[in-house]
């Protein structure tokens, strides 16, 4: 098979809670080599399971201020005013440039800081739900809040979706196995972009000989 060498890429997955961008994600980076997940950052204690380095990078609140005041994050920012969130920038350029492809389950902010950071190198799918009744009823289904959190859940989900015409492709996940071949296909077009492609000048070169 030809192999020609190219640059990662960021593929963000941004999405209201409950529309399934984390399942998506999953889905890919089990069946595509060449895509890693993006570990944040995070002041949050560890929860029962996590592990540091695999789920988060887990720091202190001084150790995450040093880090975004070093610039040695792509994005951050700070949850309902409590623990801090942020990418780590020298893995992620690391990966990028080896030809390694890196997957974002971040926000609608998180996607505008790192477009900014890496110019040219981010690919924004917004994930939708089918409809809110449905995101509904997975919030209810999945976190077994009270009537209250839900409410304020649907509201956060309704700002984030108005957020949708700001990525590059949008993906309604009404079926979870197509919305996954969807992204997937995104993914493929994203790698084999002209200017992606560090090396097809030399590889144009040499079919002549």
């Amino acid at each position: 098979m030809t192999t020609i060498p190219r640059r990662g890429l960021c593929l963000v997955l941004a999405a209201p809670s409950g529309a399934g961008k984390s399942a998506i994600a999953t889905a890919l980076v089990a069946s595509e080599p060449q895509l890693r997940f993006s570990v944040s950052v995070t002041t949050r204690a560890p929860r029962a399971g996590e592990i540091d380095g695999v789920h988060y990078h887990f720091q202190t609140q001084a150790a995450f201020d040093r880090m975004v005041q070093s610039n040695g994050l792509l994005e951050w920012a700070r949850v309902l005013g409590r623990n801090c969130y942020g990418t780590p920038r020298a893995p992620v350029e690391a990966a990028l440039a080896a030809g390694l492809d890196m997957v974002f389950d971040i926000d609608w902010q998180g996607h505008r800081q790192l477009c900014a950071a890496l110019p040219g190198d981010v690919v924004g799918v917004f994930i939708l739900p089918p409809d809110l009744a449905t995101l509904e009823a997975r919030l209810r289904a999945r976190a077994g809040d009270a009537t209250a959190e839900i409410a304020r859940r649907m509201q956060l989900a309704r700002d984030e979706i108005s957020h949708w015409a700001e990525f590059d492709h949008v993906v309604v996940n009404d079926d979870l196995p197509r919305a996954v071949e969807s992204v997937r296909a995104v993914l493929r077009a994203a790698r084999t972009t002209t200017a992606r492609q560090t090396g097809l000048a030399e590889f144009v070169r040499g079919l002549d000989r």
